[in-house]
């Protein structure tokens, strides 16, 4: 199918970052990209013609007019009209699908003929209003959703911007609401009052069409989000060891909007964490810190809750084990992204943005693609063990807590991953040395010629689980029937390392 082509106009000296953001937002996108070429003045090449022919001729080739309007009316011709009145108007002759977004401004502040030009549009155009790059990237994410589903190309839309069937806005806390516009006023100066109308409030939000609520709506302030999204609680465990055993110590479901399911989670975390408390020999407030920083804890957990794919059965889910913090949520990176792009500064690309545009302006995530790195970075400021990411069936985010620490030598207790030395070490190596796609327990033990199921546990299995060389396949389940067990990434590369130095001997 071919792509959408989206020509955007505005006046090319006042709108320049927003037009570049908006068209790498588009093609980057997963849903947008796939169905829409955008195209700006920056992508001319240097051409012996006159530009506003130029412009006019890719409207006629184009499917959809995005025009964005702001203070300034621009260069004006013998004919005292700007070229980005002109291109609206050559849409509107060509009956083009036509977008026209405006940014936030008092009248006394744009242009005379400005002003004239809005009252144009706004006879034959909804508009809504943007203050920043991302407000306008939020309302174009959801127009054109919703002129993908008009024109049929898609039957459902994503699913933070599809409409519920049947619930209504007296499903959704006023309260909630309000407690949301305060705390956005007060973070990111979102420009609505408290007193303002719900249903203003949603449709500036984009949460609403048509007096119907999008699924974004719901999750960030229905009364009750799991009755229509079950699947949207957050199941946290707690174990002692550094493997999935029963009984767990410390187990908890929590529901409620993402806000709330963001908040006790954390707090579910830090609870179980150490806690540091130093002493007024620097400072006159007594320092203190947990032994992982909550910056670290809540960039993965929010992350987990605004970027997860809610059309999967699937839960977040947490563990907390003794040497590590694991956070997994049902979803997979961007169409061409890696785990490692997650570790320095990338564009921000949220897989729900009607769901993230809210948890931005409560101050919960950033919206410059920093937050990853920013983990990685606190964790060496810290001392602590490079986060890993990792994309499989689900993705995993693995925060290390530190090693414990000798008293009497002031030296890490735990060996380095790569050079065990206990008594166990040469059956980890056998055992990781065996593994080349997925086992059972079963299919292991016949590898290493093994008959004693406790020696196998003991001496083998329980070791690689705990020194996070191998995990199960099933970890929710330790006693699946169909339980199999595959190397981790730390596993592999410690594979790598035991042959390699197999090989020079």
């Amino acid at each position: 199918m071919a792509k959408r082509r989206i020509f955007i106009s505005s006046v090319q000296d006042e709108f320049s970052i927003e037009r570049q953001a908006l068209a790498d937002y588009i093609l980057a996108d997963p849903l947008l990209g796939k169905f829409f070429e955008p195209f700006i003045f920056e992508q001319l090449p240097a051409m012996d013609q006159r530009a506003d022919k130029v412009y006019l001729r890719e409207i006629e080739f184009c499917d959809i007019y995005l025009g964005l309007l702001g203070k300034k009316y621009g260069y004006e011709d013998d004919e005292g009209i700007s070229p980005t009145e002109k291109e609206f108007d050559h849409a509107t002759l060509h009956h083009k699908y036509r977008l026209v977004f405006l940014a936030a401004h008092n009248n006394d502040e744009r242009h005379e003929k400005e002003l004239k030009l809005i009252s144009k549009v706004q006879d034959v155009l909804i508009r809504k209003q943007f203050s920043t790059a991302e407000e306008l990237k939020s309302s174009v994410y959801a127009a054109l959703v919703r002129y993908l589903e008009e024109k049929e190309i898609i039957r459902t839309g994503p699913f933070d911007a599809t409409l519920h069937a049947h619930a209504g806005i007296d499903e959704l806390d006023s309260d909630k609401i309000r407690n949301f516009v305060h705390i956005a006023r007060s973070k990111r100066g979102f420009r609505l009052q408290e007193e303002a109308p719900v249903m203003d409030i949603l449709t500036h939000l984009n949460l609403t069409e048509n007096g119907r609520l999008t699924h974004a709506s719901l999750l960030l302030f229905a009364k009750e989000p799991q009755r229509y999204f079950i699947n949207s609680e957050v199941r946290c465990a707690h174990f002692h060891g550094k493997i999935v055993e029963k009984p767990i110590p410390s187990y908890q479901v929590f529901k409620g909007t993402v806000f709330e399911l963001a908040d006790q989670t954390v707090d579910f975390i830090l609870s179980k964490l150490d806690y540091a408390v130093g002493t007024r020999e620097k400072e006159i407030q007594i320092p203190g810190g947990y032994e992982i920083p909550r910056e670290i804890i809540a960039e993965a957990v929010v992350n987990a809750i605004a970027h997860r794919d809610y059309t999967d059965n699937g839960s977040v889910q947490v563990m907390l084990f003794s040497d590590r913090l694991e956070i997994w949520n049902p979803g997979s990176l961007p169409l061409g992204w890696t785990p490692e792009k997650l570790k320095r500064l990338h564009a921000s690309v949220p897989a729900n943005p009607l769901l993230a545009e809210p948890m931005y302006l409560a101050g919960y995530i950033e919206r410059l693609g920093t937050g990853t790195a920013d983990m990685v970075r606190l964790s060496a400021d810290h001392k602590l063990k490079e986060p890993e990411f990792i994309q499989d069936e689900n993705f995993k985010v693995i925060i290390y807590r530190p090693a414990p620490v000798d008293e009497a030598t002031d030296q890490p207790t735990d060996q380095p991953a790569d050079q065990p030395t206990d008594q166990a070490a040469d059956q980890v190596k056998a055992l990781v040395l065996k593994i080349e796609k997925e086992h059972s327990r079963h299919e292991l033990m016949k590898l290493l010629d093994l008959k004693h199921n406790q020696t196998f546990r003991d001496n083998y299995l329980n070791p690689s689980l705990a020194m996070g060389y191998i995990e199960m396949t099933n970890p929710e389940a330790p006693n699946h029937p169909n339980q199999k067990y595959r190397l981790t990434a730390k596993g592999l590369a410690f594979q790598k390392i035991v042959k390699d130095k197999n090989a020079t001997k």
